[in-house]
């Protein structure tokens, strides 16, 4: 592509970028009175919600309501998130949380109103908080970003494994052709090697569904749009969810020889050992921490992401605020590292789940690995030897 094609291109992706994040915020006199809450909108979008905001035009929010469904004094209650016309509004004394301790939950609200059903005016009286929905099982932005790409992910391998079933020899065609090198990427490169070709099919549907369940699901949250832009595995529970399910797989496959080299090293000097077992108590408290480093990892690579592709983009805003001279100054750099920070988030979405894939299938091959040749030689020895 030439200097000239470039420079055509590079206006229309301006004006394409400006209009589609330009609605979430404003730059109007009113907005120049109040302050300009970054830190609150790109919280917003890291954080799970109870509706899948869309956008926001002429102070009109645009989303998508989501049910709302709790089990409360041994009634199951289900309504749309829409009543409560984001937190400004309380249903039947139900309503979002509005204080530091129960932000981010469904409280429900005692005294006058407990059957409550309107406006809530925060700042001219605040109404009492009866207690916390604990059992709360609706369904949010993120449940609903989790049920997207199951569906997702059904469609493509379940579409895959039929073109395989209809000719296992002939050449991959179409989607089957790109996932195919994944697949044997994956098989070849990151189960085998760490597990053992006489074991690894034991374990190889887990880790391939592990690898595509992050893959795809970091991939969507790179998109702007719905039904992408839900930042689910940059949710800490979520990624808590991967790793212990990799954590009981890991020590329920755990053989004898795993669990004798936590409790007694070899090649560690005895004194380590005994009177104090300090070895024994760091392996030990090592079979907890691989899994809360596999958690803390991927949690955090795909929030910071996130944060710092939105932090690049409101730097337009935040000069612009200042003055709307600097801040279209300010559009085209900001813009750039934008598309930069995007293209590099699309190629941290693969080692991400590489990095969690090869990391499981290094701790279970670590768990169900045999002594040695060389040990099994010296135990024989021995015996022949006694």
């Amino acid at each position: 592509m030439t200097y000239t094609k470039i420079k055509a291109i590079f206006p229309i992706l301006f004006f394409f970028l400006a209009l589609l994040f330009s609605p979430n915020f404003s730059l109007n006199a009113q907005a120049e009175e109040e302050k300009l809450d970054i830190g609150g909108y790109i919280m917003d979008h890291i954080t799970d919600d109870y509706g899948w905001h869309i956008t926001t035009y002429n102070d009109h929010h645009i989303s998508i309501p989501l049910p709302i469904m709790l089990f409360d004094g041994g009634e199951f209650v289900v309504f749309s998130s829409s009543k409560f016309h984001h937190g400004h509004q309380a249903y039947k004394g139900y309503a979002l949380g509005f204080t530091e301790e129960t932000d981010g939950t469904i409280v429900k609200l005692g005294g006058n109103y407990a059957d409550y059903t309107g406006e809530l005016n925060y700042e001219e009286a605040c109404p009492p908080i009866d207690h916390v929905c604990k059992y709360d099982v609706s369904i949010t932005k993120n449940v609903c970003a989790l049920l997207i790409s199951i569906m997702l992910l059904c469609w493509i391998f379940l579409s895959v494994a039929k073109k395989y079933k209809e000719g296992p020899l002939k050449a991959p065609k179409g989607l089957q052709s790109y996932l195919e090198p994944l697949i044997l990427f994956v098989r070849d490169e990151v189960v085998v090697p760490s597990i053992g070709e006489d074991k690894y099919q034991k374990y190889f549907p887990y880790l391939l569904t592990l690898f595509f369940f992050i893959l795809v699901n970091n991939l969507m949250g790179l998109v702007p749009f719905f039904p992408g832009g839900a930042n689910f595995t940059g949710n800490i529970t979520v990624t808590a969810v991967l790793a212990i399910i990799t954590f009981f797989i890991t020590n329920i496959s755990g053989n004898k020889h795993y669990w004798k080299d936590i409790f007694n090293s070899p090649g560690v000097p005895w004194w380590l050992k005994f009177p104090i077992p300090l070895m024994p108590i760091v392996e030990f408290i090592g079979v907890f921490t691989k899994p809360f480093v596999l958690m803390i990892r991927l949690f955090a690579n795909i929030t910071a992401g996130h944060i710092i592709v939105l932090g690049f983009l409101s730097l337009i805003f935040i000069f612009g605020a200042m003055s709307p001279a600097v801040g279209y100054a300010v559009s085209p750099i900001s813009i750039f590292f934008y598309i930069f920070m995007g293209l590099l988030e699309l190629l941290v979405a693969f080692i991400q789940a590489y990095v969690f894939t090869l990391l499981s299938a290094i701790y279970i091959g670590m768990a169900t690995e045999e002594p040695h040749h060389e040990e099994k030689l010296a135990t024989e020895e021995l015996k022949t030897e006694n």
